[in-house]
């Protein structure tokens, strides 16, 4: 069992850490630079070439069955569940095979309008404390799910 995370931009690196070392999980941290290693044992910090989606497609060619991954990225999402991870966004709300259709239409659909107005104003809504506590609690349930999987 592996945590991965969609490190670009993602504001739950430092939580993922500590519930990661509590159970004594691997978790790979990626992105394209920018990050600073943890001293940690149970983090690696992988680096990959700058390009599109590179870091996504890391991940997604190594998350199984059993993994758990966090990212904000609805594709490599999809990816992820398609290979039987578990994956959690970082407000987390978790992202399965039963709604991630829904939620890749809904990306699209989102896409198409932004691109069909560009005065639109306005963005993602902040990052909140509720936010950060739903996510540690969801981790917290797919990791123990993601064992439970793993054990039986």
């Amino acid at each position: 069992m592996a945590l991965y995370i969609d490190a670009d931009a993602c504001p739950v690196k430092a939580e993922a850490q500590r519930v990661a070392e509590r159970h004594q999980i691997r978790m790979f941290v990626v992105s394209n630079g920018g990050l600073r290693p943890s001293a940690s044992p149970w983090v690696e910090t992988v680096i990959v070439p700058e390009g599109p989606d590179i870091a996504d497609m890391w991940i997604a060619d190594r998350c199984v069955t059993g993994d758990v991954v966090v990212t904000s990225d609805i594709p490599l999402a999809a990816k992820c569940v398609a290979n039987g991870a578990a994956v959690l966004k970082p407000n987390g709300e978790q992202l399965t095979p039963a709604n991630i259709g829904n939620v890749l239409a809904t990306r699209d659909l989102m896409t198409d309008l932004r691109a069909a107005d560009p005065f639109r104003t306005g963005g993602a809504k902040p990052f909140s404390k509720a936010d950060r506590s739903r996510f540690l609690n969801a981790l917290e349930n797919a990791l123990r799910s993601s064992n439970r999987t793993r054990l039986s």
